[in-house]
């Protein structure tokens, strides 16, 4: 892991990845948003019951997560573990700075705050139409 002082992309509390991971997050959003439509559809087809349906909200909050991410280009754990990364996967700098590393997780916790929101919202809105 490097321990740079500054790098010119990285902003404490907004973007904390470049081209790579934003890309790498993308997919997995991707992915989510798939695997909550085709979630969906099944629950459609079998005509599950609200209580079932209450399992839709994990490929929802991927999906949330994912696209704030991708959207921010900032991600959740490397704020939280005080880390970024602009360069190739796997290629980690540390944050040193106190205030900068205070700021990833103040805002690590206000995008996963937002992520578990709409993705709640959706559940609600899947166990309704189930009614």
């Amino acid at each position: 892991m490097k321990t740079n002082l500054k790098m010119p992309d990285y902003l404490p509390g907004s973007c904390n990845i470049g081209g790579p991971e934003v890309r790498r997050r993308k997919n997995v959003g991707i992915f989510g948003a798939i695997l909550s439509l085709l979630t969906l559809v099944y629950f459609i087809l079998v005509d599950a019951p609200a209580g079932m349906r209450t399992i839709i909200f994990f490929p929802f909050l991927l999906t949330s997560i994912s696209w704030f991410q991708t959207r921010r280009r900032f991600c959740l754990a490397f704020g939280l573990a005080g880390t970024f990364n602009f360069g190739a996967p796997a290629e980690l700098s540390k944050v040193l700075d106190p205030d900068d590393l205070r700021a990833d997780r103040v805002r690590t916790l206000k995008t996963g705050l937002e992520a578990l929101v709409y993705a709640a919202i959706a559940t609600v809105l899947v166990i309704i139409a189930a009614r």
